[in-house]
């Protein structure tokens, strides 16, 4: 009997070994995969779209989240396919490869690379034409020499550009080594902010409304508890889908970014947590869907056709020549986090929303709109795909950060993206910032700068 009982004690307790080695394959293959993505993803852009060293940029971006594997991540930066990847000792491949005029875009397994020639862009003028502008403002110089600074060698801020407009035009500037007026950076979710832009001028076309249901396929049904979620709650971020980016490397956000290949119809699957209208959480899967809800009302949905629509409607009309708009394999512009630009590029587009969306006598946005993206949403420091600065008291949920910036004006309001991205925007003193770095630890410097930057308008030194 009591050996009967020891065999079968023995199995369950193999049996359980079995599995939770199993599960836990499975949980870190994902996050392995998720790694060797983004450095493939992160590094095609570097050699081929910003024109950067790749090795120095997973020095300073990947590495530093993934020090615990680095000494097994490889990749290849193939420069005659044009292609990057990675692996960890040999296994979890990842591929992404550059497309003219599109940008790099993830290959998972088998699947076909569409449009793989990509398309010839027609070329555009640039909104500023002049070389970089060095402020003749002691002031407004050391306002810069201390954004470039690095007081904390060991949690460096890693500036990248600064471009500082008044009254429209550039007033000071400078670039990290390496870097100049026309490398393209990846904003991050600076990139939601020009989904709102988008989905703003098809408001205007009468393509779309605020308060539509969301026409996405997959909710069709009356009875789906997405069915009742409006355009407008997407953009305001209180839709009821959860809070993806969180904490670890498994969450919905990584798993959309970097396991789908069709990130849209990833993101229709999300359950929802709350019922939509009545709790704010930021998310990126809301922000890639109506990125394939502007394609699909724009045109065919495919990659060309988005990018075309997003240059001829939003980026030519502003002059922002450099900037692309990345797409997943389906064709759908990651409109959460894939725009690539330069920083007078997002400078640029700063100065649309600080014009209510009119350039050179011409409307781009609709009347109201800018008022619109940053009214409050809830009780929280977000408009609709824009922060603002009137919230003083409480903090982003998860990530247990401050809604605003205490150091500037009441009405500022802005776009902001991962590692220290931001583009300022500050009606009451006709001021634009555009700060681009990859910044891992947070201490960008951001509210010093604006404050700087109006004390110096303020009290110019006279030369």
């Amino acid at each position: 009997m009591l050996s009967r009982t020891l065999r079968i004690t023995a199995v369950t307790l193999l049996v359980i070994a079995v599995a939770g080695a199993l599960f836990i394959n499975a949980v870190a293959g994902k996050a392995l995969t998720i790694a060797t993505n983004s450095v493939s993803r992160s590094l095609c852009d570097a050699a081929f779209l910003s024109h950067v060293d790749p090795d120095r940029m997973f020095a300073q971006e990947q590495l530093p989240n993934m020090r615990s594997i680095g000494w097994a991540l490889h990749y290849h930066v193939d420069h005659e396919k044009q292609e990057v990847r990675s692996a960890v000792l040999g296994a979890y491949g990842a591929r992404a490869v550059y497309r003219e005029g599109l940008g790099c875009v993830l290959v998972h397994g088998d699947a076909a690379l569409p449009e793989s020639a990509g398309f010839k862009a027609q070329p555009m003028t640039s909104a500023f034409a002049e070389p970089v502008v060095v402020p003749t403002d002691p002031r407004l110089r050391q306002a810069l020499d201390r954004a470039f600074a690095e007081p904390d060698p060991a949690q460096p801020r890693l500036t990248k550009g600064i471009v500082v407009l008044h009254d429209g035009k550039i007033i000071a500037e400078r670039y990290a080594s390496g870097y100049g007026p026309d490398t393209l950076i990846w904003g991050h979710s600076l990139s939601k902010s020009i989904t709102n832009a988008l989905i703003g001028i098809l408001v205007r076309q009468g393509k779309l409304r605020l308060d539509q249901t969301a026409p996405v396929a997959a909710w069709a049904s009356l009875d789906d508890p997405h069915h009742a979620m409006t355009i407008d709650q997407l953009l305001r971020m209180d839709s009821g889908l959860p809070f993806d980016e969180t904490d670890g490397p498994v969450n919905p956000m990584s798993r959309m970014f970097f396991l789908e290949n069709d990130m849209a119809r990833y993101a229709a699957t999300v359950p929802l947590v709350h019922a939509p209208g009545t709790a704010w959480a930021y998310s990126n899967v809301g922000y890639v869907l109506l990125a394939r809800i502007a394609a699909d009302a724009a045109g065919d949905g495919g990659a060309v056709d988005a990018e075309r629509f997003v240059r001829d409607q939003l980026f030519a009309p502003l002059g922002m020549r450099s900037a692309v708009f990345e797409t997943d394999l389906a064709g759908t512009p990651v409109g959460s986090s894939h725009v690539y630009a330069s920083a007078r590029d997002f400078a640029r587009f700063g100065q649309l929303y600080l014009d209510d969306g009119v350039v050179n006598g011409r409307r781009i946005l609709p009347e109201g709109w800018v008022a619109y993206s940053h009214s409050q949403t809830l009780k929280t420091g977000y408009g609709a795909g824009f922060w603002t600065n009137l919230v003083n008291e409480g903090s982003v949920p998860v990530w247990g950060a401050p809604w605003g910036i205490p150091q500037a004006p009441k009405d500022m309001f802005y776009a902001r993206g991962a590692m220290g991205q931001y583009v300022i925007i500050v009606p009451s003193e006709h001021l634009v910032i555009a700060r681009l770095g990859i910044s891992q630890h947070g201490g960008t410097g951001i509210g010093d700068l604006i404050a700087a930057v109006i004390s110096a308008l303020h009290h110019p030194t006279q030369q």
